[in-house]
């Protein structure tokens, strides 16, 4: 840790997102309480050795420009302004929601610090880090660059403009030597593995954390912190599988209704995810009505889980970015 800071750097900040429910992600490298496993993670992985926690400051981010952005850590330390964010699926869009989020950042930074960003005078910005830890089922390379470039259409060049977000797989067994170095992103892997393994193994979500939690505490696993939050750590798990399955539901069922809905009328719809590309008034009519469907279907599957119509609607508005009242039409077949 250098002995001396250079004049002119703000307090090392730590933002986080809490628009939505805290996920495990959040819960072990988010909060005030374990402020020294979040210097721990940004330590291994950009080589450095700082120490002080005093330096740490957790604020919350209330005006969030992404809704769907559930597990977000940014903090800024002596010139990087770095962003991390958890994804259990695959998303080839993180860099827009990355360049979106600092675009946020920066603003507040800016209005902070009262830089003036019309002047003649280049102001000076902290670099930019955006870090996405991938935990999902299927298999990705240790480490991914993802780039905003592959999303552009109707030009060759990008005239130099560039996103990028870095993908570190993080499920156990891979970046040994990241985690070798960080001994909470480590034992968070090892937690996460014996869940997912005991998912399949037992009869029900309950079961296989409850397991998970008990071997974990045993093997010196994140011990102190099950210790302490374990109630909180299966009811976290708990809601993030049912939300998951939920999902995987939605896809699913989406997926099959759109088909046959394209063939019937003639078209081969053409979706990424198993459909070839066909007439486009058949494309976007098969898209539409499998959104439509995935609506419904995902507030059907909630009130499944016994949760009443409000929260019901609640949630599907924010899935899909609708206003309640468009996803109360939508469920009346009025849209």
């Amino acid at each position: 840790m250098p002995k001396k800071k250079k004049q002119g750097h703000p307090k090392t900040e730590i933002q986080i997102n809490r628009e939505h429910k805290d996920r495990l992600f959040r819960l072990i490298f988010g909060t005030e309480e374990n402020k020294q496993n979040l210097l721990d993670l940004y330590n291994a992985l950009n080589n450095t050795n700082y120490d002080k926690l005093a330096d740490l400051e957790i604020t919350t981010l209330d005006d969030v420009i992404y809704m769907g952005m559930k597990n977000d850590v940014s903090l800024l330390v002596h010139s990087r302004m770095s962003l991390y964010e958890h994804q259990s699926t695959y998303n080839p869009n993180m860099p827009i929601r990355g360049m979106m989020y600092n675009g946020k950042l920066y603003a507040k930074y800016i209005e902070k610090n009262n830089l003036n960003i019309y002047g003649e005078k280049l102001i000076k910005l902290p670099a930019p880090q955006y870090i996405v830890f991938y935990n999902g089922n299927k298999n990705h390379e240790d480490k991914e660059i993802l780039r905003l470039s592959d999303a552009f259409e109707g030009c060759e060049k990008t005239e130099g403009y560039e996103w990028t977000a870095r993908m570190l797989n993080i499920n156990y067994g891979r970046n040994r030597e990241l985690m070798e170095k960080c001994k909470p992103l480590k034992d968070y892997a090892i937690l996460v593995d014996k869940i997912k393994r005991y998912t399949r193994e037992k009869e029900s979500i309950e079961e296989a954390v409850e397991q998970a939690i008990k071997e974990c505490i045993k093997e010196d696993v994140l011990a102190d912190f099950l210790k302490k939050h374990k109630a909180e750590v299966k009811d976290v798990c708990i809601t993030e599988y049912n939300e998951e399955r939920v999902m995987d539901a939605i896809r699913s069922e989406g997926y099959e209704e759109g088909r046959i809905s394209g063939l019937q009328e003639g078209h081969i719809s053409g979706l990424q995810e198993g459909r070839i590309s066909g007439l486009q008034e058949g494309r976007i009519s098969g898209l539409q009505e499998e959104r439509l469907n995935g609506i419904r279907n995902l507030i059907q599957v909630i009130l499944d889980l016994g949760e009443d119509m409000e929260v019901a609607v609640a949630k599907a508005a924010e899935q899909y970015h609708e206003t309640k009242q468009q996803i109360w039409n939508i469920w009346e077949n009025k849209e």
